[in-house]
């Protein structure tokens, strides 16, 4: 019985793994001695011996870092496509979106002027270090020397960071910083508060609620307004945030202009500048005094529509005038403007789209920039691009939420002006309308006295002296004649 057990075990493992049993080497116990045990125990013990392993339990809680990484790197490589059909978008852009998402799900929430909680913080930092470490296999080869062991040197050719990403990250990193800095600056007690819409409380000097912003909460000042110093330092932070935001866009601007102009953008755009810009527009930017704050004044700026469309137009222009100076540098237009003029209207619209991104740094991209980032395929200008743009984002809405604070201030000393105003001119009425009946009722008195004729020593007081009659006797000549001797005769 022992003799037959062994082969039929055999062939049962060989069918369970799948495979022939030659590929599978299972050592028997050796047949049990005289006085050992039985073979049914020798059977039993190399079953267990076999036995399958069991599985680790799973871990519960909270994924671990390790396991987060390794999702996020498995979706960018898939192209955010988790299917695996094939349907994902390129690499740059799925890192493009990563990042886009990642600070929209972080900073999103970013309503008040107050430090971002410490997990969410946390999770920027951590996170966001996964996605730019990437660019640190991004390389170039560069020329280097190498002394060899005999003294002599050989120029070889070595692998560094590419030059944009070792110039631009580490600046991008040191905005992040700032920005998280200046927002953490505003922890403790401050002068200003938020009141929900319906909140009842003090701080007469708030401001209305604006429809632009209804989802924002309401920012509340003493009535008084801010104090002085506390004015004067949050205006110092307004002007470090707008240094980061000037900062982080003039590097977004850079990498755009460094990415290609798609062809499907291209091809999209009418033949001539004049068609897109429009007969109005066309001709503020042709006319010899050329004016771009008159261009700008043109369209309603309170309009965000509008800007973006004016944006769209004028880029849409630029490429046209770029593409036909490439092609047909000799040529004419067809109006017969020369081939200096048309590179004149290229930079004159050069110029007013960097006036629009100066003047409203809020607003939404163009088309030619979704169109750049989509089709864009440099993993490291995608990085440079999204990162900076995230940055640009943060910067513009702390600078917000700080300007919202200033406007409540100003609000509350123009209300406590008009109020001081108003006081003032109603004590002054006050105090003309006492002074008129007083000398309404003094007048009706006089009128009911009874009239008296003073004497004349009532009248000049009784410190004059009484005065000599004045003689008003007259003599005549010859009365004086009369009473004078007349001369003794001499005969």
């Amino acid at each position: 019985m022992d003799a037959q057990a062994q082969p039929f075990t055999r062939r049962a493992l060989s069918r369970s793994c799948g495979s022939k049993g030659s590929r599978l080497s299972v050592d028997h116990p050796p047949p049990p001695l005289a006085g050992g045990p039985s073979a049914d125990k020798g059977v039993a013990g190399s079953s267990s011996s076999l036995a399958v392993p069991p599985e680790p339990a799973r871990r519960e809680g909270p994924p671990s870092d390790a396991e987060k990484v390794r999702e996020k790197f498995s979706k960018l490589l898939l192209g955010e496509d988790m299917s695996g059909t094939g349907k994902g978008v390129t690499s740059a852009l799925a890192l493009s979106n990563a990042i886009t998402n990642l600070a929209a799900s972080v900073f999103g929430e970013q309503r008040r002027l107050q430090p971002m909680a410490d997990d969410q913080k946390s999770r920027w930092k951590k996170e966001v270090d996964w996605l730019l470490s990437v660019a640190d296999h991004i390389v170039e080869f560069v020329p280097s020397q190498q002394v060899a062991e005999n003294g002599t040197s050989v120029e070889i050719m070595i692998t560094q960071q590419r030059q944009d990403l070792q110039m631009n990250i580490p600046a991008l990193r040191k905005l992040d910083a700032m920005l998280l800095e200046y927002l953490d600056s505003f922890a403790g007690k401050q002068e200003f508060w938020y009141a929900s819409k319906d909140a009842d409380g003090p701080g007469k000097g708030s401001t209305p609620r604006q429809d632009d912003k209804w989802w924002l909460p309401t920012v509340r000042v003493p009535p008084d307004g801010l104090s002085g110093a506390y004015s004067k330092w949050l205006q110092n932070q307004k002007d470090l945030v707008a240094q980061v935001l000037k900062a982080a866009m003039a590097i977004n601007a850079n990498v755009l202009m460094e990415m290609e102009v798609p062809e499907s953008y291209t091809e999209s755009l009418p033949k001539n500048g004049k068609s897109t810009l429009g007969d109005s527009v066309y001709r503020l930017i042709t006319d010899d005094h050329f004016d771009p704050e008159e261009l700008l004044r043109s369209v309603d700026s309170s309009d965000e529509h509008s800007i973006v469309d004016l944006k769209n137009r004028i880029e849409a222009s630029a490429v046209i005038w770029q593409k036909k100076m490439t092609h047909n540098k000799d040529s004419k237009l067809p109006w017969g403007h020369s081939h200096e003029k048309r590179g004149m209207f290229e930079g004159r619209a050069e110029n007013v789209l960097l006036l629009i991104k100066h003047r409203f740094p809020g607003i939404a991209q163009s088309a030619l920039d979704i169109s750049k980032i989509q089709c864009n395929k440099d993993v490291g200008l995608a990085i440079l691009e999204s990162y900076s743009r995230t940055l640009e984002s943060l910067a513009f809405t702390v600078m917000s939420r700080i300007e919202d604070v200033l406007s409540a201030d100003l609000a509350a000393r123009d209300l406590r002006n008009t109020e001081s105003m108003r006081i003032a001119a109603s004590l002054a009425s006050d105090d003309t309308d006492k002074v008129v009946s007083d000398a309404k009722a003094e007048v009706e008195k006089t009128g009911r006295m009874e009239p008296v004729s003073p004497a004349l020593s009532d009248l000049v007081g009784p410190k004059l002296t009484k005065i000599s009659p004045v003689a008003t006797k007259r003599f005549s000549y010859l009365e004086n004649l009369g009473g004078t001797r007349s001369p003794i005769a001499r005969h």
